[in-house]
């Protein structure tokens, strides 16, 4: 891991970071990125036909020993955003109905203010890169 990914976290603090993204989720106040720049998202979607429910599922069946890290948003004019990383582990079905157990790569933005809270699910795909996971 690099000094850029922060692991540096108890468990409790977890809980309390999906219970917010769980909130979120359950409430409907979250998208899954599938713009130009997310093809990743997109394709992983399609290859294993995730309509919005089983999306909405897989988010909310992820748990604390899910947890990776966090890292610090790199877009400019976003700095001060907190990105968690979250890797579930799960059987899916492909389009031709094979079964596939994956790393699902999961990257959330949490966005709040005094008004208002809602989750950016930034990344939804097969993990392409290593992780750890700290409370494993």
């Amino acid at each position: 891991m690099t000094e850029r990914y922060n692991e540096h976290y108890i468990q409790e603090e977890i809980d309390v970071i999906l219970q917010k993204i769980k909130d979120c989720v359950n409430d409907n106040k979250y998208i899954i990125s599938q713009n130009e720049n997310r093809e990743e998202n997109i394709q992983f979607i399609r290859e294993y036909r995730l309509d919005s429910s089983k999306q909405k599922e897989i988010l909310l069946s992820i748990v604390v020993r899910d947890f990776c890290h966090s890292l610090n948003n790199t877009k400019l004019g976003f700095e001060h955003e907190i990105l968690y990383v979250f890797c579930p582990q799960r059987t899916l079905y492909n389009a031709l109905g094979e079964d596939d157990f994956l790393d699902i790569y999961v990257k959330f933005n949490i966005i709040e203010d005094d008004y208002y809270k809602r989750v950016i699910t930034v990344s939804f795909h097969k993990r392409n890169k290593p992780i750890n996971y700290p409370f494993r």
